[in-house]
């Protein structure tokens, strides 16, 4: 078992603000927030649900055609419990990336969406948290937005930048969580999650300019013992989207990873072309639960 520690970024005085076996099976519970319960069609033409059966050779064909769709229904389940992030470092310059709600006021993203020594220079000053951002019209902030200085990550991204562990966390003053709901988070053993259809929905770049949110499904290609690997297509911007699948029809989302590398990141000896994501381990998971009750816990108002 490898020991996994929470770092926290340093508040100013001005700021507000392989050894041991571990359990094969470790989930949360998710929720849907006070927000209309209307049912997305988008869940359910677009979704990728349960396993996807044998792959086959070549893995690499729907790679390389661009396959995301747009989310219109941005303001529905589960949709809105992605948001965009408007990222600004101590000198002012700014980048864009993905985060989601995994209790009433903790967003998870990437690591390097706080914390980077190339974008940054360190810690992140600011970040904007905009849930189900649907273009930059009068009503494309269905949830308005929240701005935070308050960020976690994991140690062994701070001080070794291990992709594996490409983790952060967004701290937030107000339960918004409460209002648009959480992800179920899953720690799932490596034979459990091969052959599952993933799930990737976030804010790109290269379409709509990181304010429309775009969704693709595919198989999981390969399953290391912290990392996903899979055949979804993504771009910047997308980095700390959630990577969810749904167990079942009719199962509530769970997510299992967060989405952090293009294919530059698969190691060449795998003989894949895949993008990939941390997977939530028993150990991160345990950090991730330590976030959300350092939050005030699920039950937060």
């Amino acid at each position: 078992m490898i020991e996994v520690k929470s770092v926290s970024k340093p508040m100013s005085p001005f700021e507000s603000f392989e050894g041991e076996e571990a359990a094969p099976r470790s989930v949360t519970t998710g929720a849907g927030g006070t927000a209309t319960g209307e049912p997305s069609r988008s869940v359910q033409f677009l979704a990728g649900k349960g396993k996807s059966g044998p792959i086959r050779p070549p893995f690499e064909t729907v790679i390389d055609v661009d396959e995301r769709v747009r989310i219109l229904d941005t303001d529905l389940y589960p949709w809105r419990m992605i948001c965009a992030l408007r990222m600004q470092g101590p000198t002012g310059a700014g980048a864009i990336g993905t985060g989601w709600f995994i209790g009433p006021k903790t967003v998870l993203t990437a690591g390097h969406c706080v914390f980077s020594n190339y974008f940054f220079g360190g810690w992140a000053s600011r970040i904007e948290v905009i849930p189900g951002l649907n273009g930059n019209g009068p009503n494309g902030r269905p949830y308005n937005s929240v701005i935070s200085n308050r960020f976690s990550s994991l140690d062994l991204w701070t001080e070794k930048e291990d992709p594996d562990f490409d983790i952060g966390c967004i701290h937030l003053d107000q339960d918004k969580g409460n209002e648009v709901g959480w992800f179920a988070l899953g720690a799932l053993p490596p034979e459990e999650l091969v052959s599952y259809l993933v799930n990737i929905s976030g804010y790109p770049a290269d379409r709509g300019a990181g304010a429309e949110q775009y969704h693709h499904r595919n198989r999981v290609l390969r399953v290391s013992e912290r990392r996903l690997f899979y055949d979804v297509d993504t771009y910047g911007g997308q980095s700390g989207a959630p990577v969810w699948i749904y167990e079942s029809e009719g199962a509530p989302p769970l997510a299992v990873g967060i989405h952090a590398y293009g294919i530059g990141g698969t190691p060449e000896h795998y003989g894949i072309t895949a993008n990939s994501a941390p997977r939530i381990i028993p150990e991160v998971l345990d950090r991730l639960r330590g976030w959300v009750e350092q939050d005030g816990g699920w039950s937060s108002a």
